[in-house]
């Protein structure tokens, strides 16, 4: 009779431990956690709906994306931490990082400081196209020189960014076109198709961009591929270079067509617990497989560039730690991650 109620004790006892671990683990993360991303439309917001099903589908934590006007909006609500993760390029990373003490290009500061801002898992390369109507006499980047171009983009500056780069890469600065100004990426491609501007930019393959061409005909116009143009591209703004889409890759892609290039990031910030860090990447890392149909910019969201030392903002440390379990984690990004947390310890 003892021994039966010793057995009975030790099982309640046991099963109490595991609800008090259970509940202990439970506690250490959210019941949600938020995506900032650019807004509906844009390829952003996609990749970040994206991201946040398969995180919400592997439970524990409910994902959900929460779109604002560009990034200049909600990179400071990252960096405090109002805002758990963003999808943001390594463009703007490298600007807002680095901060307007440290990196200004074309004499315009550069975006919101975000030094807390830290990277958990580099993703897919983004391709941006200058977008014409169908019909126009604008066939390459060296044809803008006097058109109506959009601009000053306050509420998304990365936007700012993507065309300065662009008239770098055609020897033109700002001077050389007529400025249409408009506040975020997707009031450009509204000013193209209604007939205020000649030429705007965009994500290729973004959602805004298949609208425009339902509605009038869009078609990405090429920029200079050659050795000499990615070089004026990378030297105008570091992170960007060049890469050739062929025909048919995308809507506006009629024909082989050069456009800027780089990596889009999926990032926290260094307040983030080791705990939330870990479930949203390892959820990420276990269901890379069913982000492509979701969006044809994950076909090149892979394992193999997840951790790399060619970055322009340092990991979290708990992404460090999981991609050192991985066996990802090499000498090079030591370095890297050394020297850009230099920058903002």
């Amino acid at each position: 009779m003892i021994q039966r109620h010793s057995k009975l004790v030790t099982v309640i006892f046991s099963g109490a431990l595991l609800c008090l671990t259970t509940s202990g683990h439970a506690q250490k993360l959210p019941p949600s956690v938020t995506i900032g991303t650019n807004p509906a439309g844009t390829v952003i917001y996609s990749v970040g709906a994206g991201l946040a099903k398969v995180i919400s589908g592997a439970g524990p934590m409910q994902s959900s994306v929460q779109p604002y006007t560009g990034t200049s909006t909600f990179m400071p609500l990252l960096d405090s931490g109002e805002i758990d993760f963003g999808v943001i390029n390594a463009v703007e990373m490298n600007l807002g990082y680095q901060g307007p003490a440290k990196l200004k290009v074309g004499g315009k500061n550069p975006l919101p400081h975000v030094p807390n801002a830290r990277l958990i898992m580099r993703g897919s390369p983004l391709y941006i196209g200058l977008a014409a109507k169908k019909d126009s006499t604008i066939k390459t980047v060296h044809d803008l020189k006097g058109k109506r171009v959009t601009g000053e983009y306050p509420a998304n500056l990365a936007i700012w960014y993507h065309l300065y780069a662009a008239l770098a890469n055609g020897g033109m600065t700002w001077d050389d076109v007529k400025v249409v100004p408009v506040p975020a990426v997707n009031e450009g491609i509204d000013a193209l198709a209604q007939g205020r501007a000649d030429v705007s930019v965009h994500a290729v393959g973004a959602a805004k961009i298949k609208e425009a061409d339902a509605a009038v005909g869009i078609r990405h116009v090429p920029i200079d591929c050659s050795v000499q143009g990615d070089a004026r591209v990378r030297k105008a703004v570091p992170g960007y270079g060049t890469a050739t889409l062929k025909s048919g890759y995308s809507t506006g892609i009629i024909a082989d067509t050069c456009v800027l290039a780089f990596d889009l990031y999926f990032l926290g910030h260094k307040g983030l617990s080791n705990e939330v860090v870990q479930a949203a990447l390892k959820a990420v890392w276990d269901n890379t497989d069913k982000l492509p149909p979701l969006h044809a910019q994950f076909q090149e969201w892979t394992h193999d560039r997840a951790a790399s030392a060619d970055v322009t903002i340092p990991y979290h440390s708990a992404a460090v730690q999981f991609y050192k379990e991985k066996n990802l984690w090499n000498a090079k990004m030591d370095e890297t991650q050394k020297r850009l947390l230099a920058v903002n310890p």
